[in-house]
């Protein structure tokens, strides 16, 4: 079976150009180093040198497979520094799964803040998911609805308001608000039911005991809200506001519709302690953008 370090060795004699200055660069005895260049070549079946007297030169084989034996000691080396953080508690990149709306209103402002000696965040779309969900499918952080549960653990990360978003010359500019039932008598335009204001919604609609008339769907805010500023309706969505619109609360049983967010990592991991840490950033990030802040 191929070595790892017959590997090194191949590397090191190709780019030192001799077995000697090979040798000296990985701290072998050159005697050893020919045996275990001979044994590679044994192990993969084919010559990687042109042997001559007093040289030893890549052949056309050892020049095609040069640049993969380079790609599978970086690949070596990177998952030992990986595994080196991880031991330690540590990651090199973290994954982020949230909602669409989520990820465009915090999780990429937030990313523009950290430093070069953060983890690198890739994000995730999840619109629909559990956090649960997410986590399953490789997520590090997860930012949803729904607290998880054990060994799964969360902190608040904030509560947004859904808001009702109107031209400003629509009748209802100056207000602050609007009730639920004189909402559902307008044209909506809301977003798919797996996002998280199309979700708040509908459940205080079933919990009213309504229904609302007409409901355009948009595939996401800034889709929803042009169309509320095209005239087509009241954009029902949680995203910051566009297109110079008025955002207006909505009651709903003497509280504003709200969505209240979550965020979520696996408390049994070797790095929960570093998903630990960016999550109370992510928190303390939000409370200083948004208020009132939220709380722990």
């Amino acid at each position: 079976m191929m070595q790892l370090r017959h590997v090194e060795y191949f590397v090191a004699t190709a780019e030192e150009g001799s077995v000697s200055a090979a040798a000296a660069r990985v701290h072998v005895a050159q005697p050893a180093l020919s045996r275990q260049l001979r044994q590679l070549e044994h192990d993969l079946g084919v010559q990687l040198f042109d042997r001559g007297p007093g040289r030893l030169a890549l052949n056309r084989t050892g020049l095609a497979l040069l640049p993969a034996a380079r790609e599978l000691l970086a690949s070596a080396d990177a998952l030992e520094r990986a595994a080196h953080l991880h031991a330690r508690g540590r990651v090199e990149r973290v994954t982020i799964a949230a909602p669409t709306a989520t990820l465009t209103d915090i999780v990429s402002p937030f990313v523009a803040t950290m430093s070069p000696e953060d983890p690198v965040v890739d994000v995730r779309v999840a619109d629909g998911p559990t956090v649960e969900a997410m986590l399953r499918a490789g997520a590090d952080l997860a930012i949803g609805m729904q607290r998880p549960q054990p060994p799964l653990v969360s902190r608040t990360l904030a509560t947004f308001p859904v808001w009702a978003y109107v031209p400003a010359d629509d009748p209802w500019v100056g207000r602050r608000s609007v009730r639920l039932e004189e909402l559902l008598e307008r044209p909506l335009i809301g977003l798919p039911p797996a996002f998280t204001s199309r979700e708040s919604l509908e459940r205080a609609v079933a919990a009213a005991g309504t229904s609302y008339s007409t409901l355009v769907e948009a595939a996401n805010g800034t889709i929803a809200q042009a169309l509320a500023a095209s005239g087509r309706g009241v954009a029902v969505v949680s995203d910051d506001a566009r297109f110079d619109l008025v955002p207006l609360g909505i009651d709903v049983g003497g509280r504003r519709l709200a969505i209240r967010l979550v965020v979520a990592w696996d408390g049994s991991s070797v790095a929960a302690p570093t998903l630990e840490a960016l999550a109370g950033r992510v928190n303390a990030w939000v409370a200083r953008r948004y208020s009132p802040p939220a709380s722990g």
